[in-house]
């Protein structure tokens, strides 16, 4: 999976399950971080979201689901 991969489904997610647009989930969701797998061997990716505290808690919610079905992502290309 890449980092636009988990992005897009991120995204999908969010604006099916709680209203609103996709390029306003986009805008909270932020950029993907990646880390080396040296040092992160668990889960190479970071994301900081922003927005309310409800809509931070939401994405961060759906994060730590995502975390577990995909700990390991690789770079766009």
């Amino acid at each position: 999976m890449t980092q636009s991969q988990l992005s897009d489904i991120l995204v999908a997610r969010l604006a099916r399950d709680h209203g609103g647009t996709r390029h306003r989930w986009r805008r909270l969701v932020g950029p993907v971080r990646l880390y080396s797998l040296k040092t992160h061997a668990h889960c190479n990716w970071a994301m900081n979201p922003t927005g309310s505290l409800s809509e931070i808690a939401t994405i961060e919610q759906l994060l730590d689901d995502l975390r577990m079905s995909y700990p390991i992502l690789t770079a766009d290309h």
